[in-house]
């Protein structure tokens, strides 16, 4: 918990870092305070999304009709580099859940899962757009991610936070799925990048990992969800991300995606995923196998898979 940077601290702590910051014109007042009444801070971490697109610098700053911008603090491009776009409040967190944020005002690990989304976000994190279409194939170069890296070290630094005040989207939201890479290793290379001094040399990670499905916590979930009482929750993240998974090959409708719950639904929408691999009987019952959900991954992009 910490009151925010200004817009010249800020820049200087990017700055201070090694990264090269470009400002695009306006961004020192451009926030969402006055039109929402509500003051930005105090502030409690950083969160790191992708755009699921290409070019959308402006529409980061700008937003669109349904949400007005800037819907970012940076945007950073594959190859335009890294944006300032706004400064104070801005519509990039939503609602996220009360026992997350918690957990990073306490610098708690692991996080908890985002199974609520009842308390703004939007007041309090520092937000971070990578431009990527966060289908699991658009690569991440790896000067972008390692700016990345750098952008989240440079605000935990002037904070004092550890990594633990990082965070993805998904991780906070239920529903999300973004960032398309695993948070746990980014993390990691945030605390490798905090164990230098600032703007030493790093060499960084050629592409970042995708997410990590736990196999045997998704069979629990399989098991257990469907005959729960409504709402109830298992392993939100692996489901959240295989659901994502079932709705881009086409098994799952978006409607049924995004809550978290391996329902029945999603049990018949995995059942007919293991048909078209050729299983039957049991074998297509709709429970989680490791071979069929490394193919669900692979197919997918979207995730691996751990046992």
């Amino acid at each position: 918990m910490a009151t925010p940077l200004t817009a010249d601290q800020l820049l200087a702590a990017l700055k201070a870092e090694g990264l090269t910051v470009h400002e695009h014109t306006g961004w020192r007042t451009h926030n969402r305070d006055t039109a929402t009444g509500k003051t930005f801070g105090p502030v409690h971490g950083v969160l790191i999304h992708h755009t699921a697109g290409h070019g959308d610098k402006e529409l980061c700053y700008n937003g669109r009709p349904d949400l007005p911008g800037p819907l970012c603090h940076s945007w950073l491009g594959k190859t335009a580099g890294l944006w300032m776009i706004g400064h104070g409040r801005a519509n990039h967190a939503g609602l996220v859940d009360l026992d997350v944020l918690n957990a990073l005002i306490a610098e708690k690990s692991p996080l908890p899962h985002d199974d609520q989304a009842n308390a703004d976000g939007n007041d309090s994190l520092y937000g971070l757009e990578i431009e990527n279409l966060g289908d699991g194939h658009d690569p991440y170069p790896a000067s972008q991610y390692h700016q990345a890296v750098l952008w989240a070290a440079a605000i935990c630094r002037k904070h004092g936070w550890s990594e633990r005040s990082v965070a993805g989207h998904r991780e906070v939201q239920p529903g999300k799925i973004d960032p398309s890479f695993d948070m746990d290793d980014f993390r990691a290379d945030v605390k490798a990048e905090l164990a230098k001094k600032p703007g030493g040399t790093v060499t960084p990670k050629p592409t970042p990992s995708t997410p990590r499905v736990d196999l045997s916590r998704l069979i629990t979930a399989a098991k257990t969800d469907p005959a729960a009482r409504q709402g109830h929750v298992t392993y939100m993240a692996g489901t959240n991300l295989v659901e994502a998974a079932l709705v881009k090959l086409g098994y799952l409708g978006k409607t049924y995606a995004g809550d978290g719950s391996f329902g029945s639904t999603t049990v018949t929408a995995y059942s007919k995923w293991q048909r078209h691999l050729g299983y039957s009987g049991k074998d297509a019952d709709g429970i989680p196998g490791k071979a069929s959900l490394t193919q669900l991954g692979k197919s997918s992009g979207l995730f691996t898979v751990v046992a």
